[in-house]
């Protein structure tokens, strides 16, 4: 499983975040800039492989692409959001199709926050802050 290295001030503990995006470019960026904020990251782009990775990986956020190939990913968060040892673990829900209803219907499987792409830095890193608690 590829890991991003953790990068940090020392000042505050890092969070394990999946983030599951197919689009390359899209995943590496969200890895480097969590990276960069001290965060320890496994990127996921297969939705087949999520919640085994999540299982292993126990993390504090997952990011999750709604629009993913073969797989929705409103219902890998409902699935999460089943499943007793990640329920409780926030999802923040990224996709570039934001449709009428989309957001009720992505908040409605269990996520709680939403992001339309393209995914500026700044409002990603607030979200990942509110849902990490920091």
């Amino acid at each position: 499983m590829p890991r991003c290295q953790i990068a940090g001030d020392g000042k505050h503990v890092a969070k394990r975040i999946l983030v599951v995006e197919d689009n390359d470019l899209n995943r590496k960026l969200f890895c480097d800039v969590l990276k960069a904020n001290g965060h320890e990251v496994v990127p996921v782009a297969d939705g087949n492989n999520v919640i085994a990775t999540a299982r292993k990986f126990a993390p504090d956020l997952v990011i999750m692409d709604i629009q993913l190939p073969g797989v929705s990913g409103v219902d890998l968060i409902a699935e999460l959001k089943d499943n007793g040892d990640l329920a409780k673990v926030p999802v923040l829900a990224v996709t570039a199709y934001a449709g009428k209803g989309d957001e009720e219907r992505i908040r409605g499987a269990g996520a709680e926050d939403y992001l339309a792409k393209p995914v500026s830095i700044g409002p990603f890193m607030a979200a990942v802050r509110r849902l990490v608690g920091e």
